[in-house]
């Protein structure tokens, strides 16, 4: 019992904390994406209306969105 309560605690914490992409953000003057839910949202646009090929809009998501990506919170400037 008192593993469940603790596994319980824990998954209440972890939806607890902030999540920088809950949301898609777009820049207030720009309109460019911000985050990462952002910014998928819109390769999958262009990639639909064969505005970028599958190979531009991989490039861009990893550019982006991979693991040193720049819409991560920690690497946006």
């Amino acid at each position: 019992m008192k593993y469940l309560l603790l596994a319980f605690a824990l998954l209440l914490s972890g939806c607890l904390l902030d999540d920088d992409n809950s949301k898609p953000v777009y820049g207030k003057e720009s309109g460019l994406p911000v985050n990462c839910r952002a910014y998928v949202q819109v390769v999958i646009n262009g990639y639909k209306s064969k505005q970028y090929s599958a190979d531009d809009s991989f490039a861009g998501l990893e550019r982006n969105c991979g693991i040193n990506g720049n819409a991560w919170k920690d690497n946006r400037r």
